[in-house]
């Protein structure tokens, strides 16, 4: 689990999870709505509501979580051997042993969104927030020791995700004093989308060269081509935030009902006369009824 796989289904879950808080952010963005608490599009429709309600997310990352934590166990012949039992001092397997232990946290924060939004009577983000944080405490402290040992080409490509997950923790620091702040849930979401991309192309780096070529450690120009593709990573991705925003864009102003709802109603209540109709009604009336009174001494002989 180490290896190839162990770097590309990973990264292949957080890549797609960053897609999907994208549009959620955007579309909150677009609407103007919530994002801990966005406006459910079935009012009073009973099954629709209610499944509206349900933390995706959530089960996504339990489901996910629970099948790595289990491909981990049987990839491995011997299955997860603490210790060797012909030598006892001897811990077994400590790269798998961490990607188990990233994998069972992850299905730890699923299981805490799942109670966050379904079980208790009311949510508390901060629960929430703060389970991710402690996590990524956890992931980071994980991804240091996980460099122990390595050189070259293998240092640097896990040197440059420990930054991206560093800058990740911040953002979550800062969430739990602002959790419904549109700018910090961006760079969250770029800071996924980082994530899940760097870690399928370390993947190809160390295990799977595309040319076919294995990395060279002893030479500089590779070393150097790493930083290269992690620069290519940040505005590839930051091109696909801005693409995401523009489809999203398009598809919420032309086809949403929503948007088509809200706008009928706003347009007529912008464009309402009412306030000077009622102020020039009570003149009217009352020119009438002066034009009317001299009238009648007149028509009486």
């Amino acid at each position: 689990m180490g290896k190839f796989n162990g770097h590309l289904y990973p990264g292949l879950y957080l890549f797609s999870y960053g897609l999907y808080q994208a549009t959620v952010v955007f579309k909150a963005i677009i609407v103007n709505d919530s994002l801990l608490c966005p406006s459910c599009p079935f009012k009073n429709k009973g099954m629709w509501a209610r499944l509206w309600g349900i933390s995706y997310g959530g089960w996504v990352k339990v489901v996910t979580g629970s099948i790595l934590t289990v491909y981990v166990v049987i990839c491995l012949d011997d299955g997860m051997v603490l210790m060797n039992r012909k030598q006892l001092s001897r811990f077994m397997y400590p790269k798998e042993w961490q990607h188990l232990t990233m994998f069972i946290l992850l299905t730890l924060n699923g299981c805490v969104d799942v109670t966050s939004k379904n079980l208790l009577r009311q949510r508390c983000v901060i629960l929430e927030k703060g389970t991710l944080l402690l996590i990524y405490c956890v992931l980071l402290m994980l991804l240091v020791s996980h460099v122990q040992g390595s050189t070259g080409v293998e240092q640097r490509v896990h040197s440059l995700l420990i930054v991206v997950v560093f800058q990740l923790m911040l953002v979550l620091a800062v969430e739990l004093w602002a959790p419904n702040a549109f700018l910090l849930s961006l760079i969250e979401t770029f800071l996924f989308l980082m994530m899940g991309s760097w870690l399928m192309q370390a993947g190809f780096i160390l295990y799977r060269p595309v040319t076919g070529y294995p990395w060279q450690d002893d030479d500089v120009r590779d070393i150097v081509f790493v930083t290269v593709f992690f620069c290519w990573h940040v505005m590839i991705n930051a091109l696909c935030l801005l693409g995401i925003y523009g489809i999203s864009s398009f598809w919420h102003r032309c086809y949403s009902p929503s948007l088509k709802m809200t706008g009928s109603k706003e347009a007529p209540y912008h464009a309402s006369p009412e306030g000077p109709v009622y102020k020039l009604l009570p003149k009217v009336e009352r020119s009438e009824k002066d034009e009317q009174v001299p009238l009648l001494p007149e028509s009486s002989p």
